[in-house]
């Protein structure tokens, strides 16, 4: 890591293709409903559009530190870009579901590796007293892109073509590639690095099928035998790659990294948090377009000062972690966040739009505080050398943490839906005068506006509907509730990332690193490095 001064336009040049790839994990969503109806397809095949972007990019992250040391980062950042621009111009040239899908798995090969190989970079060109900022600035791709996705997708469909949030990607990608070229500068690359064979093959099985068992879960059913089969054909893999990364003596993903304690509560950190930001990300169009009947263009435009908010924060955060550390600063991010994801477990049919939105502002200011600074501060421990490793790891943790705070807020939401739709409806019998009167207001209307005979059935219908959105609302803070609990809980880690065990943790590294390869705390993996 140089103390000399970096450049910032390499820096934007890897925020932009952090950018578009997290871009396109959202942009696609409201297309979806479009898309079934020009290829004529059923909602469980349109959804492997979306499935095997997911799948594909959370497969590539491990690999990307391999491929970073071996052949360059720049280099392979770049085919990388290259990749994700030929994949988006075939989506946009998409005739049929299937050959869409195959599109899209291109696209998220290059796609998914482009985060963890811009973090890479970052942490080996920027100086330690600069990462902050840096790392700031990076965030803003990682948290305006899910919020940006669905408004700008919504805005692209209403008023042109599907086909352009596809295409769109090419001039930028064409862009990215060549300012890349130009601006950012090439890694070492360690010769004689031998790939992990069976270790690629376990990682990347085992988180197919645990990434596939979280997106198809809901669908399926938790407890049918194809999910829970996927469960433990990932468990058995993931379980069996650990014990052999342990002793293989070129690793894929360095387990060993875990014994770091400051990168061990980083990453558990950055887990939580993610399930817990997601509870509002996912639910919260959920409730606007189901429950307060907004357009996805609407519901992109509440969403839009969220994602202004946090991306604003993400600069000043990383400013005042390079003075004050992680440990204040996730303090005040932790307990502002979990106070407003608390606030929103009691929103109700009659929320208004402002009010909503106010509330996911302040919601993203202590997101925008707390979550560069609690990464950032697990990686300043880690030795250059390593950081491709353990970026690989943190995106990694990231995305599955992104899949399976989806997973468990559907179910919660819909679980408690159940329970709270099964309490309301016991309360409205023949012996409830409310209920009664209600009944029968509403038959005397619609009888009278659709003639006699229909009142009793559209009155009953009626209010089973009212129930239904009445306890979706509630299981929908329910899940809030939840989310607010797992920020909470995460406090406790924050004290690991404290700037002085960070920098003793750091110093304790480079010294182990140090002996375990005969060379300077710098230095490169035990075998040959070649500029």
């Amino acid at each position: 890591m140089s103390d000399r001064p970096f450049s910032w336009a390499a820096l934007l040049v890897l925020v932009l293709g952090a950018f578009m790839s997290i871009l396109d994990g959202s942009i696609v969503n409201v297309a979806l409903p479009r898309l079934m109806a020009i290829f004529g397809v059923d909602p469980e095949e349109i959804q492997w559009v979306m499935t095997a972007y997911l799948l594909a990019s959370g497969v590539v992250v491990p690999v990307t530190g391999y491929l970073g040391d071996r052949f360059g980062y720049k280099k392979v950042y770049i085919y990388s870009l290259a990749a994700f621009t030929v994949g988006s111009a075939l989506c946009g040239a998409a005739w049929s579901n299937n050959s869409l899908i195959a599109f899209r798995v291109v696209q998220a090969i290059g796609g998914g590796m482009l985060i963890p190989l811009s973090m890479s970079i970052i942490f080996r060109m920027v100086p330690r007293h600069n990462m902050g900022m840096a790392m700031g600035v990076w965030g803003i791709a990682a948290t305006m892109a899910p919020a940006v996705g669905p408004t700008l997708g919504g805005y692209l469909v209403d008023h042109y073509s599907w086909h352009l949030i596809f295409t769109i990607n090419i001039p930028v990608g064409v862009i990215a590639v060549i300012l890349s070229y130009i601006f950012v500068e090439e890694t070492p690359v360690i010769k004689g690095l031998k790939f992990d064979v069976p270790g690629a093959a376990l990682c990347c099985t085992g988180l197919f099928c645990l990434l596939l068992a979280l997106s198809q879960g809901q669908d399926k059913g938790w407890t049918s035998q194809y999910i829970i089969t996927l469960f433990v054909a990932a468990g058995f893999c993931l379980l069996i790659f650990g014990l052999w990364e342990l002793y293989v003596p070129h690793p894929m993903l360095d387990i060993r990294l875990f014994k770091n304690r400051a990168f061990a509560a980083s990453i558990a950190a950055i887990g939580s948090t993610s399930i817990a930001m997601f509870a509002a990300i996912f639910l919260i169009p959920l409730y606007c377009q189901s429950l307060q009947g907004l357009t996805p263009m609407q519901t992109g435009l509440l969403l839009m000062p969220m994602a202004l908010a946090m991306g604003f924060m993400m600069p000043i955060s990383g400013k005042l972690f390079d003075k004050i550390g992680a440990l204040p600063l996730g303090l005040a991010g932790l307990v502002i966040a979990g106070a407003l994801t608390y606030k929103l477990s009691f929103i109700s049919l009659d929320t208004s739009f402002r009010q909503l939105q106010a509330i996911l502002v302040v919601r993203a200011v202590g997101l925008g505080l707390c979550m560069m600074p609690i990464s950032t501060a697990g990686m300043n421990t880690i030795p250059p050398a390593l950081v491709g490793r353990a970026s690989a790891i943190n995106n990694l943790v990231r995305q599955i943490s992104a899949s399976l705070g989806i997973a468990y807020m559907t179910y919660i939401m819909m679980d408690r839906q159940a329970h709270h739709a099964a309490w309301m409806a016991d309360g409205i019998s023949w012996t409830s005068p409310a209920a009664v009167d209600t009944y029968r207001r509403l038959s005397a209307v619609a009888s009278s506006a659709f003639g006699p005979g229909t009142g009793d059935s559209a009155a009953l219908g009626y209010m089973n509907m009212m129930v239904q959105k009445q306890a979706m609302v509630q299981g929908i803070g329910d899940a809030m509730l939840v989310g607010a609990l797992m920020a909470f809980m995460t406090i406790p880690l924050l004290f690991f990332l404290s700037k002085k065990k960070v920098e003793e943790t750091r110093k304790k590294e480079m010294a182990r690193y140090a002996r375990m390869t005969g060379t300077g705390p710098a230095g490169p993996l035990p075998s040959t490095v070649s500029e």
